[in-house]
């Protein structure tokens, strides 16, 4: 037993947020405390980050013209994964993807400018700015679970259309668009596997051991 683990009791609270974080699309429309917001975004900034460079940007959207306006680029990225999707086009459609116009607070989490800059951690593997920004959303989420809020990640839109309706710097990249409020409840399931839509992979499938593909002893 190592000494430096949590108490019993502080232990299962982070396995509970873990276990029962959810990806939610329903909303109620209170709104959320300015304290709260803040404590989810410390959060946030306080995952790891390759090289500590810290890559995560967040934009609060407060105005009502913008919030649609996102909405608008969502739904016409929903549109068109439907059509792709070719023989679940219409189970898809029934899908519920997003709360943007309904939830408390709509947050675009993005990748800062000048990335090319930080070298350390990145130089073969570049993308590791984005694995720290997910981290952050990550933080935030389960954060968010364990204080009886709701946060769904939404990544249907376009990214430069997204980037020039917030005016952000050409090397900045948008990544998500974060809807946070208070919920009625959260789901059982993740939504997804409670719509039927895909099922959690058994675990024992996905580690292998010295090689890919040798299972796990």
């Amino acid at each position: 037993m190592s000494r430096n683990r949590f108490p019993d009791a502080d232990r299962a609270a982070v396995y509970r947020a873990i276990y029962q974080r959810r990806d939610m699309r329903h909303f109620l429309p209170d709104p959320i405390a300015p304290e709260l917001l803040k404590r989810l975004l410390d959060a946030a900034h306080h995952a790891p980050s390759v090289g500590f460079m810290q890559p995560w940007r967040f934009i609060r959207i407060s105005s009502v013209d913008l919030r649609k306006a996102i909405h608008a680029l969502v739904e016409q990225e929903r549109l068109c994964t439907a059509q792709a999707l070719n023989e679940r086009e219409d189970e898809f459609m029934k899908l519920k993807v997003e709360g943007i116009l309904e939830c408390a607070e709509v947050l675009v989490a993005a990748l800062c400018e000048q990335r090319e800059q930080h070298i350390f951690g990145r130089r073969t593997l570049p993308e590791m700015d984005l694995a720290s920004l997910a981290c952050a959303i990550q933080n935030m989420w389960l954060a968010a679970r364990a204080e009886g809020i709701g946060m769904g990640w939404v990544s249907m839109f376009e990214p430069d259309a997204l980037k020039k309706l917030l005016n952000m710097p050409e090397d900045s990249r948008p990544v998500a668009v974060l809807c946070l409020g208070h919920i009625a409840t959260f789901y059982d399931k993740p939504m997804l596997e409670q719509e039927h839509w895909e099922t959690r992979k058994n675990l024992d499938d996905l580690i292998f051991e010295n090689f890919w593909g040798a299972p796990c002893r």
